[in-house]
């Protein structure tokens, strides 16, 4: 006979027991079947039917060092105002392709003009001026023939038209400056190129030597790219070595054009510049990176198309007898098709490249 005080602890430890039997359940300690990490078997009984199948391969790929850098013009020149004056016009826009003389900028001329006009006027007075000088150095030249003259009348006659045609030259010299001028009002594109950075808008004041426009002109882009110091040695004139754009998810092969023989003392850099092919969508300013190699070394590479994401993480299918499993891989540099596998791969595996997903 169980008395009343021993029923009340019994029923006290059963509901203890189902209450850590609850917990330990939601916590999964009695999931027999759950997915040790890293790994995602397949179930039982199915298969990935792999159109095609690799093998991981270990491999030697370059080891290289990053130079950071610029894409830059091979030729980049500053269109500049030669005249001060208000901004009536713009003409151009960054990125707009130009010819050499069309138009940019249009500058307000009027002090221009009026100084041509002024210009033309002193013209006119030195030419009529030296109409009479010329006449008056006749009359007197004649007059000394017939000894009707003194001598020192036709010095001073002489002296006068000499005076005159140089009034008459110095004011064309004056007319020819200030039509120089009023053309400087409308400024034009020295060479053809593209507009890179417009400097200047329309009401501004243009001064004489202030930069309006960048023009970049002729030959393929560079990247220009700081160099250590130390690798001095491993680069060299006409070497082809690789670019990296991240921009447009992009590597392509550049030629060493230019290297700057001095160091800077802050930086311990030197300057490279790296002569890129055309590119669809390169422009002026992008960020760059030049992969100088410095040796080799050991890597394991599969084919791009055998990796696989399951949300943000990259995995690959491995044949395991005669299923297959997935294997999350942590994966690096992509070259040639071929991607390189940090870490889940050691080599030799043979992997699905497309097939049935379980």
């Amino acid at each position: 006979m169980i008395s009343p005080k021993n029923l009340k602890r019994i029923g006290v430890i059963g509901g203890a027991i189902a209450l850590a039997a609850l917990i330990g359940h939601s916590g999964g300690l009695f999931n027999f079947s759950r997915i040790a990490p890293g790994q995602e078997p397949s179930p039982p009984g199915e298969m990935v039917r792999p159109v095609r199948t690799i093998t991981a391969q270990k491999t030697q790929w370059p080891e290289c060092f990053e130079a950071v850098g610029a894409v830059r013009p091979r030729t980049e020149t500053k269109v500049e105002a030669q005249i001060s004056g208000k901004v009536l016009k713009v003409e151009a826009r960054p990125g707009a392709m130009v010819q050499q003389g069309q138009l940019l900028v249009l500058l307000d001329a009027q002090q221009y003009d009026a100084r041509l006009g002024q210009a033309r006027q002193d013209l006119n007075a030195a030419r009529a001026a030296a109409v009479l000088a010329r006449a008056e150095h006749g009359r007197l030249e004649r007059l000394f023939q017939r000894g009707a003259a003194p001598k020192r009348d036709l010095d001073r006659a002489v002296e006068n038209l000499a005076r005159a045609q140089a009034m008459v030259q110095r004011a064309e010299d004056q007319v020819e400056e200030a039509r120089l001028a009023q053309s400087y009002a409308s400024v034009k594109a020295p060479d053809t190129g593209r507009i890179t950075e417009r400097l200047i808008e329309p009401g501004d004041i243009a001064l004489p030597g202030r930069t309006l426009f960048l023009l970049e002109t002729g030959g393929a882009p560079r990247l220009e790219a700081l160099v250590r110091e130390g690798l001095m040695g491993r680069v060299r004139l006409g070497q082809e070595l690789e670019v990296v754009i991240p921009a447009l998810d992009k590597a392509v092969l550049g030629r060493v054009e230019e290297i700057v023989p001095a160091v800077d003392p802050r930086t311990r850099t030197f300057l490279v510049k790296v002569v890129l092919p055309p590119t669809q969508g390169l422009y002026s300013g992008m960020f760059g990176r030049l992969r100088i190699p410095v040796g080799q070394r050991p890597v394991v590479t599969v084919e791009s198309a055998a990796i696989g994401r399951v949300g943000q993480l990259e995995m690959v299918r491995v044949k395991d007898g005669d299923n297959w499993r997935g294997v999350y891989v942590t994966t690096g540099r992509a070259r040639d098709g071929q991607i390189e596998v940090l870490s889940g791969l050691a080599g030799g595996e043979t992997l699905a490249v497309e097939g049935d997903r379980p």
